[in-house]
């Protein structure tokens, strides 16, 4: 395990660094002579501090080698186009993001052989799905970075290069060429989302539908900018987005599903299923899952870990939360270096695991007023996850909701049932919403309580007086300072645990 964190935090170290400052070769030189000495020492004394020193500095040198590839020039094609009135045609490759004024789309666009994608930013009105072929036009800008809310300088270049975006349409307009094909895979998915999608909208009014939605496949469309505000205000924003709780909730369905579908055919036919089958559809449901819904940063971490612990049960092996996180972040750190500095959902969505897994349990012990185990199990979770995103939110957002632990700790519990109910409503609406809209409706009514539920919570929070207040800019370093002191405590309180264990088990001898 000890191995694993060198190679992990050293990767990650070594793309942080350059991702904030810009060099040459010559750091990774310098890294590499220090890991050459740490190796040295192994080699002479050998012990273990030392070799894992030596890796560390090597996957420090790694990391910064990795993020250097990553940073590819603008296609020359595209750049003489630059503040210029274009016109491209090309393919739309992400499900458009509706906003109050707009909706953004994602499109990828070729001239003289080369390909880029823009993000154009269109009229509401205009009804496009991914697949379709379009012809755009506007003027071609490249994203730069601007000053937040906060103070500190959001790098909107980087965060939209993370998913290949290079270039800017504004004011575009846009008109489909040729709808996508059925047997396209991205298309087929989309069509899906946008079927249950129009399932909700056909049986539950606004704002319940697009909140039911976003509960289930992430999407805050429909809220409206004040809605939204009150859900940040109150520290409920993670529920509207795709976030690895929702994967990981879906994972446990689709689990327990295949346990309960093959234990019946076991029973009633006399025949066992072998056991890959159950993990081969369980994998299949999470990756549909994770591509109808979009596959963001967050989602495809939540997945992957998922997609291990389906492993481990096949294979009769222990599930490890731990290493499943380090091993995921790892890969997908090699697969896309971006999503460390410059998307903020993955950073966030790790730091949350990392403290469900690590602050979790020291939380429990810390309750034993608490007697109830679910009560005190809702609490330590809430408790964990809020604790460790805080550094990461007050550098993001400067915002401190001061209602997000008890607001959290009112929905929370419900969460998978809310979106049981909302999977039950869409259906409802894609079924019975042209036949038998009544009928749909009847069967919508659970997830419209629920998400009333949910309004009334972010409302009355965000309502209260001092519920959220900005605070002075948070530099980075605090942020760092902050998640040593954590990693710190955590590593004490392990250390002192496992002590107390070891001399009770001594005793009892």
């Amino acid at each position: 395990m000890s191995a694993l964190v060198a190679v992990v935090s050293g990767f990650a170290s070594g793309i942080l660094i350059r991702s904030l400052f810009y060099f040459g070769w010559e750091p990774v030189a310098f890294v590499l002579l220090l890991a050459a000495l740490c190796a040295t020492f192994a080699f002479l004394r050998p012990r273990r501090a030392y070799t894992l020193c030596a890796v560390f500095f090597i996957f420090i040198a790694l990391g910064m080698m990795r993020a250097a590839l990553a940073e590819t020039p603008l296609s020359e094609a595209f750049s003489r186009d630059l503040r210029h009135r274009v016109s491209y045609t090309g393919v739309v490759v992400a499900d458009p993001d509706v906003r109050d004024a707009n909706q953004r789309i994602v499109i990828l666009v070729t001239k003289n052989e080369e390909s880029t994608k823009v993000l154009a930013s269109v009229s509401r009105n205009v009804d496009v799905a991914v697949g379709d072929r379009v012809s755009v036009s506007g003027t071609l800008l490249v994203p730069e970075p601007f000053a937040g809310d906060n103070g500190r300088t959001f790098r909107y270049d980087k965060y939209l290069e993370r998913d290949g975006v290079r270039f800017l349409l504004n004011f575009a307009y846009l008109r489909v060429l040729e709808e996508a094909s059925r047997y396209s895979v991205p298309a087929f998915l989309a069509h899906i989302k946008r079927s249950f999608t129009g399932g909700l909208q056909a049986t539950l009014p606004e704002p319940h539908s697009s909140l039911s939605g976003g509960i289930v496949i992430g999407g805050k469309s429909g809220l409206g900018n004040e809605l939204k505000a009150d859900f940040t205000r109150s520290g409920l924003i993670h529920m509207v987005v795709l976030s690895g709780h929702n994967v990981m909730v879906v994972a446990s369905w689709v689990i327990a599903f295949f346990a309960f579908l093959f234990a019946w055919v076991e029973s009633t036919f006399r025949r066992s299923v072998p056991r890959w089958t159950g993990v081969g559809l369980g994998a299949l449901a999470l990756v549909l899952f994770v591509g109808i819904a979009g596959f963001s940063a967050t989602a495809i971490r939540a997945m992957l870990m998922a997609l291990i612990a389906l492993y481990a049960r096949a294979t009769g092996r222990t599930y490890a939360a731990s290493r499943a996180l380090f091993f995921v972040v790892l890969l997908m750190l090699i697969w896309n270096p971006l999503y460390l500095a410059f998307d903020p959902g993955f950073g966030l969505s790790v730091a949350a695991t990392a403290g469900l897994i690590w602050l979790t349990p020291i939380i429990e012990m810390s309750l034993p007023r608490i007697k109830r185990a679910f009560v005190k199990e809702v609490v330590a979770t809430t408790l964990a996850a809020q604790i460790a995103v805080l550094p990461l939110l007050l550098y993001f957002t400067g915002n401190l909701s001061l209602v997000a632990i008890p607001a959290n700790l009112l929905v929370m519990p419900i969460v998978p049932l809310a979106m049981g109910f909302a999977y039950l409503a869409g259906l409802a609406g894609m079924l019975f919403g042209a036949l038998a809209p009544l009928f749909g409706i009847m069967l919508a009514v659970p997830s419209y309580l629920a998400s009333s539920y949910f309004l009334f919570i972010a409302s009355g929070s965000a309502a209260l007086p001092m519920a959220a207040v900005t605070l002075p800019p948070f530099p980075f370093w605090l942020a760092l300072l902050a998640y040593a002191g954590l990693i710190y405590f955590v590593a004490l309180k392990r250390s002192s645990t496992t002590f107390q264990l070891k001399f009770a088990k001594k005793a009892s001898t």
